[in-house]
C-alpha cells in the first residue's frame, strides 16, 4: 500500500506541471499599481512633464495629453510566448484623436501598443497593435465599437502564440492571426508612444501582465 504522504506529493507535483506551459510554469500576473512617480512594480520611473496623482476615485496617475508620460526601463513581457495585458484606465473626452497610452518595445524593435481613438462626440474605440517585423504585424481597430469617455474601463490585449484579440470590460471586440515571437530586453512607456508623439489624456490606475492567454471569463471587469 502506497504511503499517503507520497501520494499527496505526487498529486501536487502533477498539478504544478499541468499549470505550466510556454511561460516556464509561471502563471502569476505581475500587477503594477500606478500610485506614485518614483517606483512602480519595483522599477524606477522616468517622468516626462508633470503627471498628477489621483486619490479621490481610486489611486491612479493622470496625464495631460500634451507632455505627461512615464517610462520604465523594463520589458514585463520579456521571454513570454503568450501573454495578456490588462489596463484599468479612464480616457478623457477632450483628448487628442489618436493616443498611445501603453507602448512596449524591445531591442529588435518588436512592439506592443494599446491605443485609443477619441471622437468629437466624446466616445472612444480601442486600437491594439503587435509588430514583430514589417511583414508580421497586426492592427485591431473598429471605430464603430465605441464607448463613452470619462469613465473607467478595463482594456485587454491577449496573445495566445498565434492570435491576438482585444477586449473592453471582458467583452471581445476583435481578433486576428499574427506571428509574434517572444520579446527580449526593452522598456515600456505609459502616457505616450516611445518616440514622444500621440500623448494620452486621462488616468491609468493599474496594469496587469499575465504570462498566458487568459480566457475571457478570467479577464478583469469594472468594480
Amino acid at each position: 500500500m502506497r504511503n499517503p504522504l507520497a501520494v499527496l506529493i505526487s498529486l501536487l507535483l502533477a498539478g504544478c506541471a499541468h499549470t505550466g506551459g510556454a511561460s516556464g510554469g509561471n502563471t502569476i500576473a505581475t500587477v503594477w499599481q500606478l500610485d506614485n512617480l518614483s517606483v512602480i512594480g519595483g522599477h524606477p520611473v522616468e517622468v516626462l512633464g508633470a503627471p498628477t496623482r489621483l486619490e479621490r476615485e481610486r489611486k491612479a496617475l493622470c496625464f495631460d495629453g500634451k507632455a505627461d508620460a512615464i517610462f520604465l526601463g523594463v520589458n514585463p513581457l520579456e521571454g513570454w510566448q503568450q501573454f495578456t495585458i490588462e489596463v484599468l484606465f479612464k480616457p478623457d473626452g477632450d483628448g487628442p484623436v489618436e493616443q498611445r497610452f501603453l507602448h512596449i518595445q524591445d531591442a529588435q524593435e518588436r512592439r506592443v501598443l494599446i491605443e485609443t481613438r477619441v471622437t468629437a462626440q466624446r466616445t472612444w474605440a480601442l486600437d491594439t497593435f503587435l509588430r514583430a517585423t514589417d511583414a508580421d504585424k497586426l492592427t485591431l481597430l473598429d471605430n464603430t465599437r465605441a464607448q463613452p469617455t470619462d469613465a473607467w474601463y478595463w482594456a485587454a490585449l491577449v496573445y495566445d502564440g498565434n492570435t491576438m484579440a482585444h477586449y473592453v470590460n471582458g467583452d471581445k471586440q476583435l481578433e486576428g492571426p499574427v506571428a509574434f515571437p517572444a520579446m527580449g530586453e526593452g522598456r515600456i512607456s505609459l502616457g505616450v508612444r516611445q518616440n514622444r508623439v500621440h500623448w494620452f489624456k486621462g488616468c491609468i490606475a493599474q496594469v496587469r501582465f499575465s504570462p498566458q492567454a487568459l480566457a475571457p471569463a478570467s479577464l478583469r471587469r469594472p468594480d
